[in-house]
């Protein structure tokens, strides 16, 4: 099985330092809907995985949160494209688990659910934790520029594993010739 891991705000979604806390809030990026449906057409299943410690601050309860991925999934389908799962953290940064970005418990949860090839996984995101996490269990990496991720190629000091791309469009693109 070839695996697509997606990030979420700043890679599907434009990202708010306000949190998305509705699904109006939720504004997807230019492309990343047909970007999904196109690494399907290309054989990959997709997965979201997130951090969504605005559940933590209280920000949004669960019912809201669903509702947000509701409307991811309906409009991705518009497209003609398919998220299999979508796995969150809800904890907050200061809460210890082994489930929030950069550790990769949300990724080893994803492994014990499916059979994974990590060596031909990849994982996209905008932000070093999304990088640290698919260092952990060995997936290949694709930072994108959009949300956070030119701050990111910033503040990283070794990009040499990484594919860098413009944006989930962009990435998908290039899968076809990493793959």
């Amino acid at each position: 099985m070839r695996l697509l891991i997606l990030d979420r705000d700043g890679v599907i979604n434009q990202d708010s330092a306000e949190f998305i806390k509705s699904p109006q809030e939720w504004i997807p990026i230019p492309g990343s809907l047909q970007a999904i449906a196109q690494a399907n057409q290309l054989g990959f299943r997709v997965v979201v995985v997130s951090n969504q410690s605005g559940l933590a601050r209280g920000l949004f309860d669960i019912g809201q949160l669903n509702k947000i991925h509701s409307t991811m999934l309906n409009q991705v389908m518009q497209y003609g494209g398919r998220i299999d799962a979508v796995f969150f953290c809800p904890h907050g940064p200061d809460d210890g688990c082994s489930c929030r970005k950069p550790l990769p418990g949300l990724l080893l949860n994803l492994a014990q659910r499916t059979e994974v090839d990590w060596g031909s996984t990849f994982v996209v995101g905008d932000r070093e934790s999304d990088m640290l996490a698919a260092s952990a269990v060995g997936a290949r990496k694709i930072l994108v520029k959009t949300g956070h991720g030119v701050r990111t190629m910033a503040s990283m000091q070794d990009l040499s594993d990484i594919l860098v791309c413009d944006d989930l469009a962009s990435a998908v693109d290039q899968l076809s010739t990493v793959a």
